[in-house]
Protein backbone atom coordinates (compact mmCIF):
# COMPACT_ATOMS: atom_id res chain seq x y z
CA UNK A 1 0.00 0.00 0.00
CA UNK A 2 2.47 2.54 0.71
CA UNK A 3 4.21 2.07 -2.64
CA UNK A 4 1.13 2.68 -4.20
CA UNK A 5 1.01 6.11 -2.38
CA UNK A 6 4.19 6.58 -2.86
CA UNK A 7 3.67 6.29 -6.82
CA UNK A 8 1.07 8.01 -6.69
CA UNK A 9 2.25 11.39 -5.03
CA UNK A 10 5.45 11.05 -7.25
CA UNK A 11 2.80 10.93 -9.80
CA UNK A 12 1.07 14.12 -8.39
CA UNK A 13 4.47 16.01 -8.13
CA UNK A 14 5.61 15.23 -11.78
CA UNK A 15 1.75 16.84 -13.05
CA UNK A 16 1.84 20.04 -11.10
CA UNK A 17 5.53 20.63 -12.70
CA UNK A 18 4.70 19.59 -15.84
CA UNK A 19 1.42 22.04 -15.65
CA UNK A 20 3.74 25.08 -14.11
CA UNK A 21 6.10 24.77 -16.99
CA UNK A 22 3.40 24.52 -19.84
CA UNK A 23 1.73 27.90 -17.60
CA UNK A 24 4.78 29.84 -17.23
CA UNK A 25 5.34 30.41 -20.51
CA UNK A 26 3.17 32.60 -22.31
CA UNK A 27 3.60 32.33 -25.72
CA UNK A 28 1.64 35.76 -26.85
CA UNK A 29 3.18 37.74 -24.68
CA UNK A 30 6.61 36.09 -25.62
CA UNK A 31 5.93 36.83 -28.85
CA UNK A 32 5.51 40.97 -28.74
CA UNK A 33 7.79 41.19 -26.33
CA UNK A 34 10.36 39.43 -28.47
CA UNK A 35 9.54 41.95 -31.20
CA UNK A 36 9.58 45.03 -29.42
CA UNK A 37 12.68 44.06 -27.39
CA UNK A 38 14.80 41.34 -28.75
CA UNK A 39 14.33 40.92 -32.77
CA UNK A 40 17.15 43.35 -33.08
CA UNK A 41 19.62 40.91 -32.24
CA UNK A 42 18.25 37.88 -32.57
CA UNK A 43 16.25 38.37 -35.63
CA UNK A 44 19.92 39.05 -37.43
CA UNK A 45 22.57 37.33 -35.29
CA UNK A 46 24.27 40.76 -34.19
CA UNK A 47 26.71 39.82 -31.52
CA UNK A 48 26.51 36.09 -32.06
CA UNK A 49 22.80 35.82 -31.07
CA UNK A 50 20.72 32.47 -32.33
CA UNK A 51 18.53 33.46 -34.60
CA UNK A 52 14.87 32.86 -34.07
CA UNK A 53 14.18 29.44 -35.79
CA UNK A 54 17.71 28.12 -35.75
CA UNK A 55 17.32 24.86 -34.90
CA UNK A 56 20.95 24.12 -35.31
CA UNK A 57 21.66 26.82 -32.90
CA UNK A 58 18.85 26.59 -30.62
CA UNK A 59 19.10 22.84 -29.98
CA UNK A 60 22.04 22.95 -27.66
CA UNK A 61 20.74 25.78 -25.52
CA UNK A 62 16.80 24.18 -25.11
CA UNK A 63 18.33 21.24 -23.90
CA UNK A 64 20.26 22.75 -21.27
CA UNK A 65 16.34 23.45 -19.77
CA UNK A 66 14.39 26.59 -20.05
CA UNK A 67 15.29 27.55 -16.34
CA UNK A 68 19.14 27.71 -17.84
CA UNK A 69 18.13 29.67 -20.30
CA UNK A 70 15.73 31.93 -18.46
CA UNK A 71 19.05 32.56 -16.06
CA UNK A 72 21.24 33.61 -18.69
CA UNK A 73 18.68 35.88 -20.31
CA UNK A 74 18.53 37.02 -17.13
CA UNK A 75 21.52 38.01 -15.79
CA UNK A 76 23.66 37.93 -19.04
CA UNK A 77 25.82 35.50 -19.92
CA UNK A 78 29.26 35.12 -21.98
CA UNK A 79 29.31 32.03 -24.70
CA UNK A 80 31.85 30.79 -27.21
CA UNK A 81 29.47 32.66 -30.15
CA UNK A 82 28.73 36.03 -28.56
CA UNK A 83 27.21 37.47 -25.04
CA UNK A 84 23.90 37.94 -23.91
CA UNK A 85 24.05 41.62 -21.61
CA UNK A 86 21.80 40.98 -18.73
CA UNK A 87 18.27 41.27 -19.61
CA UNK A 88 18.99 42.25 -23.25
CA UNK A 89 19.88 45.44 -22.19
CA UNK A 90 16.30 46.37 -21.16
CA UNK A 91 14.49 46.76 -17.72
CA UNK A 92 11.87 43.73 -18.99
CA UNK A 93 10.76 41.57 -15.63
CA UNK A 94 12.31 37.87 -15.15
CA UNK A 95 8.72 36.78 -15.69
CA UNK A 96 8.71 38.44 -19.01
CA UNK A 97 11.89 37.24 -19.92
CA UNK A 98 10.93 33.81 -18.89
CA UNK A 99 7.58 34.49 -21.50
CA UNK A 100 10.44 35.36 -24.49
CA UNK A 101 12.75 32.63 -23.63
CA UNK A 102 9.45 30.23 -23.82
CA UNK A 103 8.20 31.86 -27.07
CA UNK A 104 11.79 31.62 -28.78
CA UNK A 105 12.34 28.06 -27.82
CA UNK A 106 9.15 26.89 -29.32
CA UNK A 107 9.78 28.87 -32.67
CA UNK A 108 13.20 27.27 -32.51
CA UNK A 109 12.81 23.37 -32.20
Amino acid sequence: MSRFIFSALCALFVCSICSTVASASDLAAGKALYESSCAACHKTGLGGAPKLGDKAAWAPRIAQGIEVLVNHADIGFDGKAGSMPAKGGTTLTTAQIGDIVGYMAEQSK
